[in-house]
This record gives structure tokens, sequence and C-alpha cells, in this order.
């Protein structure tokens, strides 16, 4: 979304480098209401350009105390004193308020991390928790380790942690707010209430936003950015987010888009054929299939770490596109100018901030092969219309766009493919067909089972051990796998999925029974966090 774009009513989010940061976008879009998401340390004028309702400052890793601690520009309170702009501080963001107009924030007695029960301190009247009593109490999401100890002049505490912490405060008459808690985790259940709250009863912002205006105004993005005479590629992946980025695309400039799909020997079981057909019976998307696998799988040959695994195989998706943007230079007479990838919010938050992303704040969890694992000289320039979205809103652009239901409802898969669901040489053995054939017995097996819209992503892990089994009455010594299955929102949180034992039972007797080489099937219940959903 570019800044001319904006609509009134927006809620500009500054970014200090919180995991849940573009949470906080997504839980204000749900409620119809425009959000944007730019770097805290973002100057001045880039704050005044985009002329918000409401500023919201994010959490973040860092301490308020330490050296270039992250910050908002000079002239923030000024301006926004000025304008009767209200400001909302999560965790660091409260600490920021404070310790700017004044307070004091320092290091935590009791350090704060995970589910913590607050009360309500004092009644709020119009505040943050009006309509609440004073020793109320709901469940929230903490993560901090410094507290506020001595708050600005005009502030007031309406509630603490049961360690007696400050949770919440407020300066109605400044119009400055703060929680030391998450309420856009899933973990705080009345978090999304009270941003409701905040936003609708205390701001006095109004809904008005929906995804017609996203399709409306990346249609106007893509055709102002590509020239009347250039051509695209889109590199396909058979997911929902780059179908749904080659639609809107397609959409905007017509036949001067060129799909291509790359078997790179890291999908899953008669991928090529599915998606192929779903390509071309059901989207009409022209879209030319390239064999690369051999080519990738000789580069990974032996590789073990997993972000040097994703850099490869980025490098190799890029080194495919260039190839087929020469194919089509000599028949098309000119060079595609552009590369279409459906790179989401939840890629780019989990990777090393992209150039000119302004992001540089966060900690990096791991790099996504459509955003960290790019070469530098990559000869196309990117078009991502969709990295401003989660997988949801993606699911509903889609509906919008005609994709197919059925379609928009399939798991996610990574574009790194099954790369990330083997630990170590992806290339060791036969792991990449065992894995496979496990992969495709767990996901059937949950289509029948009536429960694959339940879960927002499944799938199995080839493990990098053998154990000891017993086999037709003798020892084995085979591999073991793993079956992961979460529930989520948005990719962003995620809980495991709680099977029924008989079906896991079902499962793994057929696995074992079926797939020659297995002799142990293991189930990975932890949710994110503390891991990730892909186990690279």
């Amino acid at each position: 979304m570019e800044a001319q774009a904006v609509k009134s009513n927006l809620v500009l989010i500054l970014d200090y480098g919180s995991q849940y940061t573009h949470l906080i976008t997504r839980r204000i879009r749900s409620l119809s209401i425009f959000s944007l998401c730019i770097s805290g340390t973002s100057s001045l004028k880039s704050i005044t350009d985009l002329n918000p309702s409401v500023i919201i400052l994010s959490g973040g890793p860092h301490s308020v105390h330490a050296p270039h601690a992250p910050c908002f520009p000079d002239g923030f309170i000024e301006y926004v004193e000025k304008n009767g702009i209200f400001v909302l501080g999560i965790c660091y963001g409260l600490q920021l308020i404070v310790q700017k107009l004044g307070g004091v924030v320092g290091v935590g007695e009791k350090q704060e991390y995970g589910r913590m029960v607050v009360e309500v301190v004092k009644e709020c009247g119009e505040g943050l928790f009006m309509g609440k009593k004073v020793g109320d109490k709901q469940v929230v999401w903490m993560s901090h380790g410094d507290e506020a100890v001595v708050l600005p002049g005009g502030f007031e505490v309406v509630a603490r942690s049961e360690q007696g912490g400050i949770a919440a405060v407020q300066d109605s008459e400044r119009r400055f707010y703060g929680l030391q808690y998450h309420p856009e985790v899933t973990h705080s259940p009345e978090g999304m209430e009270l941003l409701r709250h905040f936003l609708f009863d205390i701001c006095g912002v109004t809904a008005g936003w929906k995804m017609e205006d996203v399709m409306e105004e990346e249609i106007k993005v893509i055709k102002s950015m590509v020239g009347p005479d250039d051509h695209v590629i889109c590199a396909l992946s058979g997911g929902v987010d780059s179908t749904v980025a080659a639609t809107l695309v397609h959409k905007a400039i017509g036949d001067r888009l060129h799909c291509i799909f790359v078997d790179n020997g890291l999908l899953r079981y008669k991928e090529q054929d599915r998606v192929m057909g779903t390509f071309e019976k059901d989207l009409h998307l022209p879209v030319t299939c390239v064999d690369a696998s051999v080519q990738f799988l000789s580069e990974l040959k032996g590789v073990t770490d997993p972000e040097k695994k994703r850099k490869i195989i980025g490098k190799e998706f890029i080194s495919v596109f260039d190839a087929f943007s020469h194919d089509l230079e000599k028949k098309l007479g000119r060079k595609p100018t552009y590369l279409v990838q459906g790179t989401l919010y939840p890629d780019v938050i989990e990777s090393c901030p992209p150039p000119g992303s302004g992001r540089t704040h966060s900690h990096t969890i791991k790099s996504h092969h459509n955003v960290g694992g790019l070469p530098k000289d990559m000869k196309l320039k990117l078009i991502e219309p969709l990295k401003l979205l989660f997988k949801d809103e993606v699911r509903e652009l889609g509906k919008i766009l005609d994709v197919p239901v059925g379609f928009l409802k399939r798991h996610p898969f990574p574009g790194p493919g099954l790369a990330v669901r083997i630990p170590g040489d992806v290339t060791q053995g036969n792991a990449l067909d065992i894995l496979r054939q496990v992969d495709e017995i767990f996901i059937q097996a949950i289509k029948d089972a009536g429960i694959y819209d339940e879960i927002w992503q499944a799938f199995a892990v080839f493990l990098p051990i053998k154990t000891t089994g017993v086999q037709g009455d003798q020892r084995t010594h085979s591999n073991a796998v793993a079956l992961r299955a979460v529930t989520s929102q948005d990719g962003m949180t995620a809980d495991w999925y709680y099977f029924e034992h008989k079906f896991l039972d079902d499962v793994s007797r057929k696995i074992c029974n079926s797939v020659r080489g297995v002799n142990r099937v293991c189930l990975d219940i932890t949710s994110k966090p503390p891991s990730t959903i892909e186990w690279e």
C-alpha cells in the first residue's frame, strides 16, 4: 500500500521488532479498519505523510536502556499531541512512552513471560477497561523483563499483574495508553475485545476497509509499475499464495504474464501432475512446467545447514527463472522485466529484513527462499502483491478473484518444499521417497476423517535417526518419522491439533505397514511459540 493510497482512519503501527508486530496489523484489519506497519525508527515526515488517526507502538526484544535502543523520531510527542492522535504502547512501546514522557523504567524484580493473570485496579469510565470493575481478572500473554516503575505526570495505573507489576496505564486527557502485555495474540483471550473497544469507542475510528480495496489498489500498483510493453514471469509453486498472486497480476496485465512451475525434486507425492492439472483445467493460467530436480538435488547434496539449504534453493530458483526469461526473450523479442512471488507478511517477519524495508529491529528466526534466499545480483525486479497480507486474507482475496474454493483451502506448503522437512542432507538414501509416501498416507487419512479444514497445516517429517523395531518377527533398524498438525489463524502463532487416539493408531499402523524403511512414528505436540511450524 503506497502512502497516497491510505484512506482516512489509518491505524499506523510503529514496529520495534516484536515477532508479534504484524499480528496487530492483522487484528485491526479484521475489524475492517485500514492498518499499516512501518519501522519504529521511521522519520517524522514518513509518519506525518501517512496522516494516521491512531498510532500503536509495538513490542520488541530491546531494553529502553540499551545503547541505540530504537525509538520514535524527535518531535513525535509534540506531533501527536498537537494533532490529537491517540497512541497505544504495547510492551516495549509502553516503556518508551513512560521513559520519553518523564517516567522511570527499571529492570523487573520478577520477569514475566507467558500466560499471566492481570487484575483491574481502577474503574476506567471511558478508558481501556470500560465496563470492568475493580477486581475483575483476565488471562493475558506477557513477555518482558523491564517494567514501568514510576509513571509520568497525568498517567494512572488501571491494571496490575498478580505479581504487582504495572499491566496497563492511561492518560486519557493526552490520549496516551499503554499495555504491558500483548493483546494481539490469541493467548490473551480478551485482547481482541480490548483492541475493538480502544479503536471504536475511545479513538472513534470507523470501519470501512475491505479486501476489494486491496484488490483494486494492488491492480493499480501493478499497472503503474509494469510498463505497457513489459512482460512478467510468475513463479507458481502450486500453493495458494503464488496462485492468487498470479491471478491478480493476470487480471492487471493479461497475456503479458508468463507462469512457470518448477519441479525442484522437493515436491510432495505426485504434486507435479496434480498441480498442473489444476492450473490448466480450473484456473486457465498459461503455465510452463520445468523439471529441474537434478539441478536442485545436485546442489543440495551433502548440505545439512538449514539456512544454507534455503539459500541454495532460492539461488537455484532464480537460476531457473533467468533461463526461462532468456528463452522468453528469444520468443518475444524482448526481455521479461519482473518476477512475481507470493510473499506474505509471515514470510517477511520471520526473515532477514529485506533491503529497503526499513525494518531493522526484528530478531531473525529463519530465512524464506522468497525473502532471504534471493541473490543480490538477481536480474529480474520483484512484484510481491501479497506482501502485506496474511494467509486468511489471501484466501479471501482469492475468492474475490474466483479461484476455486477447494484450491484455496489447501494447507500451506513451504517454498523450499520437503528440504525443510528432512533435517540434514535431503539427498541421503531414499529419504525423499519415504517422506512422500508417509506424507501422502497422513494427509489422505486426515481428508478421509473429514478434519482437513479444521487443521491449518499438516505434514510429515523425516527424522535423521534410525531406531530398532520388530517387523515380520525380525529385528529392524529403520527410519523414524514425525507427524505434525497445527491449528492457527494466520501462521504467526499455532497450537498442535488434538487427534483422536484411534486416528493416530490407524495412521501409525498404516505407515509402518505400507512404507518400507519406517518402523517408528512420532507425533509433534509443540505449539508456536516456542517452536516454529516447520522443523527447519
